[in-house]
């Protein structure tokens, strides 16, 4: 029974996770509109479309950890009354693979960041300086969101392996 509790513990720090990551995106939003209203130079009105999109992006991330995970809460329990030792193998399979997933994504958002890196060198204009400088701020702040996930993935995986022993 103390699977089940850091099973659902860990599926509730997700769904928080999820909300951080929807508060962020609205403050995106505000940034956009205040860049877009506000911004006097054309630097500063050539970053209210790029972070827009990524608030959007940031809404979809948001969004997507929310609708996998609240779910999982109440049906952790189903699962785990139904038959506990299968539901402990099918959680550890799931983390193994998101395991997998996370240390790829960590491979390839730095080489965003580095191609982002590169447009802002070589290219000169507004806009699309305001993009690759976006695109920088969007990648740092997944990978900060993933290096959380992964850190409670790892934990919970971990957790999961000494429960099959």
């Amino acid at each position: 029974m103390d699977i089940l509790k850091v099973s659902i513990d860990w599926a509730r720090a997700e769904v928080f996770s999820a909300k951080i990551s929807l508060m962020l995106s609205l403050l995106l939003f505000l940034a956009a509109l205040g860049f877009s209203q506000l911004g006097k130079t054309a630097m500063a009105k050539a970053f209210a479309w790029p972070i827009f999109a990524a608030a959007v992006l940031m809404v979809a991330v948001s969004a997507g950890l929310y609708f996998a995970n609240k779910p999982r809460i109440t049906a952790f329990e189903t699962a785990y009354n139904a038959d506990a030792t299968a539901f402990v193998q099918t959680e550890t399979t799931r983390t193994a693979k998101s395991q997998n997933d996370l240390s790829l994504v960590f491979k390839v958002l730095p080489l965003i960041v580095v191609a982002a890196a590169l447009l802002i060198v070589f290219v000169k204009t507004p806009l699309w300086r305001a993009i690759g400088i976006t695109i920088i701020a969007l990648m740092t702040i997944l990978m900060f969101i993933d290096s959380n996930t992964d850190a409670r993935n790892t934990a919970y995986h971990q957790r999961l392996l000494e429960e099959k022993q």
